[in-house]
């Protein structure tokens, strides 16, 4: 029977979470701008790796890099960490580079990202696509992923006050989304389309001030899980369903325990942990996090540290420099 993370060893993951995540990021920002989406993932996903095995933990990778990539390292089911005697049990999902393509071209938003839970805590999703509506907490229980998009946006209007002509509303820039980018136009909300990054964009919209009312859309069903990690730390919600578009994608679910595909899962099916951490460095500057920033003597990285047991969410801004007497810090 899983056991609720301590809040002293939450603390104490929440600092090592973030030891992982800036190192990811900064090797994820050597490579920004240089046309290797590839190369860039494999660098954030080697460093993330090694820094992790130092991390006092017996973790299991539950999202992952390659269900389908058979990926040589943080693949779902790895054991990570020095599991030691005593060492606590937790899953883990990570996603290295999530904006891989933004990272390559040099554009904005990319994130390196790890959230973890006790075992159990967090949902086992297969790597499809997934259906999603993403809002922050003053619109908790207020949309519907069945509802008319007009009926969401008048829902997250009248709670915020405001007119729906005010509300921002994100949505991946894909075919696919023809219709629901016609239906909020029509219904008169304003949209911010992105090439990729919606877990960045989810995040967003939970924290009060961002100027983002909403995520919708279809995107991947593990952003989807780290998505949730981050709503059980900011109060803000998703609703998600899997969206099965071939027969591989049947036997993906069934192979992780998931029997029904019309179902509608809340924030608290897809991370239904009681303890939740989150960690996220900024690789190239966007809405929320700044990107790595290197200077002659080391780099400046920018972070977000979340725990839904005891609540608190942290940004944290880290110089880290060479060793040397000659060492200069830049602001």
């Amino acid at each position: 029977m899983s056991t609720q993370i301590s809040t002293q060893t939450a603390q104490d993951l929440s600092m090592e979470f973030l030891r992982v995540t800036e190192a990811a990021a900064i090797a994820a920002a050597r490579t920004m701008g240089r046309g290797e989406r590839k190369g860039s993932d494999q660098v954030a996903v080697e460093e993330m790796r090694r820094v992790m095995e130092s991390v006092n933990m017996d973790g299991t990778i539950v999202i992952g890099e390659g269900e389908r990539d058979r990926a040589p390292m943080l693949f779902i089911g790895e054991k990570v960490g020095e599991r030691s005697a005593g060492a606590p049990k937790i899953d883990i999902a990570v996603d290295p580079l999530e904006g891989t393509n933004l990272c390559a071209m040099g554009l904005p938003n990319a994130i390196a990202v790890m959230a973890a839970s006790e075992s159990g805590g967090l949902l086992h999703a297969p790597d499809i696509y997934m259906e999603k509506i993403v809002v922050g907490p003053s619109s908790r229980g207020l949309v519907d992923l069945d509802a008319p998009v007009e009926d969401n946006l008048q829902a997250i209007a009248d709670v915020l006050n405001r007119k729906v002509s005010d509300l921002v509303v994100v949505v991946l820039d894909r075919p696919r989304h023809e219709k629901l980018v016609n239906d909020i136009r029509r219904a008169g909300a304003r949209i911010k389309l992105i090439s990729d990054g919606d877990l960045s964009a989810g995040i967003t919209a939970a924290v009060v001030g961002s100027g983002i009312h909403a995520v919708m859309g279809t995107g991947g069903a593990p952003e989807g899980v780290l998505t949730a990690a981050a709503m059980r730390c900011l109060n803000g919600e998703i609703l998600g369903r899997l969206k099965v578009l071939r027969t591989s994608d049947e036997a993906r679910m069934e192979k992780m325990g998931i029997p029904d595909p019309n179902r509608i899962y809340k924030t608290e099916d897809l991370a239904s942990g009681k303890s939740i951490l989150f960690a996220a460095t900024g690789v190239t500057s966007g809405d929320l996090l700044g990107g790595v920033r290197f200077f002659g003597d080391g780099c400046r990285t920018h972070s977000l540290v979340m725990s839904s047991q005891p609540r608190g969410v942290r940004f944290i801004d880290t110089i880290h420099v060479r060793q040397g007497d000659d060492v200069k810090i830049r602001f």
